[in-house]
């Protein structure tokens, strides 16, 4: 059975238009954040090949998923095309295609499509990648800010933009921040199971308050390890969210690792926004829960007792709510949307809080 004759909403996106203009997103015209190029391996990364590979092996290969890259330009065409070259990587059980490997146009804030490879795609890779392409057409008319969300688990070699000949193209407004928001933790800060890229509470929260953002979720590999802790301490930024909990291997691990890492970026950033979250799956097992918050809220209580007031606790017990929490995830772990719409909810006020954010709008 085709499903694609039966629903036509389910149809391909693949690109019909014939007069679209591409661009490398390294042109000037693009500003690219949250992810870099690497002219050594020809690929974007989310940080340092040599610091990344001196962390871990898994965070050595993790650090290459582009999650949290975005692509920002203004233009007034009427649709936005993705050219991309990714991975041939296997399709997880738990996360879907457009968020493992898809792209996700937003303008104005406002989610115009996923523009993600076809399982046929699949069968054309050749020396570990293969090409796509894919396309959205705008809601509206006129000049619009357009950020393209790029893939959540999948490495990305190259991305072009496609519009319309003739159509404008403009820089993008700066964030509101000078400096990125840090957001260092699990597999579900990576993005883990977002429906697509950009769906994340990470890029929800950011994309409502116009921050920049670094997304350092290393699924099952965010263990605070000294030289990662020396790297996030030397990251200036204009807040820090530890959202490590999940990955400790143990709650004596946590009690090892979380106040001198708190301790370090206190250390060398004296003044920065430091948030400590507990795991959010509090609900389905409070019983391993319990104690891991308790290690977190001390060190929280033990922050403040020396004078620190620049350091914030979120509970994990709140993010997933109590109406229909058990809806919340794909497994009993990783949110699903709904998961990381009520996590964005949480966070939102917090840094909202820790930057003074409604004093400075």
């Amino acid at each position: 059975m085709d499903i694609t004759e039966i629903d036509k909403n389910l149809k391909s996106t693949a690109i019909k238009e014939t007069d679209v203009v591409w661009k490398n997103i390294r042109e000037k015209e693009f500003s690219i954040h949250g992810i870099f190029y690497s002219d050594e391996e020809n690929h974007y990364r989310r940080m340092p090949k040599v610091i990344a590979d001196s962390v871990s092996q898994g965070v050595s290969e993790l650090s290459t998923c582009a999650s949290g890259g975005r692509i920002r330009f203004v233009t007034d065409s009427p649709y936005i095309a993705v050219k991309a070259v990714i991975a041939d990587m296997p399709v997880s059980s738990n996360i879907s295609l457009g968020g493992q490997s898809g792209f996700s146009v937003y303008a104005d804030g406002v989610f115009e499509g996923n523009l993600r490879p076809e399982y046929t795609n699949f069968n054309s890779a050749k020396d570990g990648k293969y090409v796509f392409a894919s396309l959205a057409y705008a809601r509206t008319g006129g000049m619009r800010n357009i950020e393209i969300y790029t893939p959540l688990y999948n490495r990305t070699y190259e991305v072009f933009v496609g519009l319309k000949a003739g159509s404008k193209l403009l820089s993008a407004k700066k964030y509101s921040n000078s400096l990125p928001i840090v957001f260092y933790g699990s597999s579900i800060t990576q993005g883990g199971c977002a429906s697509h890229s950009g769906n994340d509470y990470v890029s929800m929260v950011c994309r409502r308050l116009n921050l920049d953002f670094i997304n350092l979720g290393f699924s099952g590999n965010a263990k605070a390890e000294p030289e990662m802790v020396d790297y996030l301490a030397s990251l200036k930024a204009s807040a820090m969210v530890l959202d490590y909990d999940f990955n400790a291997p143990s709650v004596e691990w946590l009690q090892q690792t979380h106040y001198p890492l708190y301790k370090k970026i206190r250390d060398e950033q004296p003044s920065v926004p430091i948030i400590f979250m507990t795991r959010p799956n509090f609900l389905y097992d409070p019983k391993n829960c319990i104690p891991r918050r308790e290690v977190i809220y001390n060190n929280y209580l033990r922050a403040k007792a020396n004078g620190d007031e620049n350091v914030w606790f979120i509970d994990g017990e709140t993010l997933l709510g109590t109406e229909e929490w058990d809806s919340c995830t794909v497994d009993n772990c990783h949110p699903n949307d709904l998961g990381f719409y009520r996590m964005a909810e949480r966070v939102e006020q917090t840094l909202r809080q820790c930057l003074r954010y409604d004093s400075i709008k």
